[in-house]
């Protein structure tokens, strides 16, 4: 029996439901197989209802941390099996969220850092590219996770302007009449044209990438670049990770 038949990936399902559908998704064209047998075992877990906002926690609108919630589906997984685990929700990522995250779980589990590997992908794949612009919620807007994580990378994490933040950014992911939260498959024009109006004032801005920092994003936005400026999705980027901490042979080269 090969080794590897023994490993799991954990998924954190639910941030949202279909964010996490669309990292088994990527984690599947991202695996080499030939056949079912050779696929790598997966196992998700999604129950939204327990899990609070992550934007609404950091920006004081409720008290109870997500981390709670979100520890006890990561020890679920671990007793199921599960020792490589990813979150695909950006804004979980923040440090208020996080740090309670890994001092609730056991130490055992590896939990891959999606902000982290989204910079390192840029390092090694980008290896000129300095100014980088971020698409995401306002969780993780005015938390810094970006632009704290690409410093520590020697990069210039560029966020858009409070307004375009406020008025179309936020409204494109969150809004209950045309959000890709409400609305995701398909994604609403409205949605995507709130969006595309982030990616022009970061193009106006410099970027020499963007990263689509919410794990709904993707969803909208599925092109490799737009106006010459490569967007990096982070979701794409933590299924590779993900298959690489599993077995780093079952990953499909990046240009393969």
């Amino acid at each position: 029996m090969n080794p590897n038949d023994k490993k799991m990936i954990g998924v954190i399902g639910g941030m949202g439901p279909q964010a996490g559908i669309d990292l088994l998704q990527k984690i599947l064209n991202q695996t080499k197989a030939s056949s079912d047998k050779e696929h790598l075992s997966i196992n998700m877990i999604s129950i939204p209802h327990t899990i609070t906002d992550r934007t609404e926690y950091l920006m004081g609108k409720v008290d109870i941390n997500p981390a709670e919630p979100i520890s006890e589906v990561i020890c679920t997984l671990y007793n199921q099996g599960a020792t490589v685990i990813g979150m695909p929700c950006n804004t979980a990522h923040a440090k208020p969220i996080f740090d309670e995250i890994i001092e609730r779980i056991p130490k055992e589990v590896k939990l891959v850092h999606m902000i982290n590997e989204a910079a390192d992908y840029i390092k090694k794949q980008f290896p000129s590219i300095i100014k980088v612009g971020i698409l995401s919620t306002t969780g993780t807007y005015i938390s810094n996770v970006y632009p704290d994580c690409l410093s520590q990378h020697g990069l210039n994490g560029i966020q858009v302007s409070e307004k375009i933040q406020e008025n179309h950014i936020s409204p494109a992911i969150y809004s209950k009449n045309y959000g890709i939260k409400a609305q995701s498959n398909p994604v609403t024009r409205q949605a995507k044209k709130d969006l595309l109006l982030g990616i022009e004032y970061l193009v106006t801005e410099r970027v020499e990438a963007i990263i689509l920092g919410c794990t709904e994003i993707p969803l909208a936005l599925r092109e490799d670049q737009i106006k010459g400026v490569p967007l990096i999705d982070a979701t794409k980027v933590l299924a590779r990770a993900l298959i690489l901490e599993i077995s780093h042979e079952k990953l499909i080269e990046e240009n393969g």
